[in-house]
């Protein structure tokens, strides 16, 4: 196994495949329908315009087994040096340690940018990705309670932050 930035043209198919699955079998995304490859590029485009990554692990001979990546929390300029994170592995590379791997990369791919605070917003009934958070240090900071609804229940979301040590001179420009 290694990392990888992901793109469109290698990668696209695998993680439209991915987030699907999530949708489909599981609470890691709220979403309701599949989505479609158009989806998929603006995805894409829009990372690349923020800078923001997309890590890939792949086998050797370039399957990908996961990815993660951050987008912008909320948006304002205030918030500037704050990304919500996700990662998704791929239904037969589960319980692999993949996750953990991918999120340590995350972590060093934010230091870098000089970003300070990850958020993971969290199925509060997916205690295998909260397991995962606390292990890398991350601290509940919150949960809504109810906030969705999917598979005939309600759901509560759970907040989980990482602060970092970084930027090394943050300002308010």
């Amino acid at each position: 196994m290694h990392f990888i930035p992901c793109n469109l043209p290698q990668h696209g198919e695998a993680i439209l495949a991915i987030f699907n699955d999530a949708i489909a079998h599981s609470t890691a995304l709220y979403e309701y329908q599949p989505r479609d490859m158009a989806r998929i590029q603006a995805w894409f485009e829009a990372k690349q315009a923020a800078d923001y990554p997309v890590i890939g692990a792949v086998t050797t001979e370039g399957e990908l087994m996961g990815f993660a990546s951050y987008g912008p929390f909320r948006g304002f300029p205030v918030n500037k040096y704050s990304v919500e994170h996700s990662v998704y592995i791929h239904p037969q590379h589960r319980g692999k340690g993949l996750g953990l791997a991918l999120m340590r990369e995350l972590i060093a791919a934010a230091q870098a940018q000089q970003l300070h605070v990850l958020v993971g917003a969290i199925d509060a009934g997916n205690q295998a990705s909260i397991a995962l958070h606390q292990k890398l240090g991350f601290e509940h900071a919150g949960t809504v309670k109810q906030v969705g609804f999917k598979f005939g229940r309600w759901l509560d979301l759970a907040l989980y932050q990482l602060i970092l040590p970084t930027p090394e001179q943050p300002s308010s420009d």
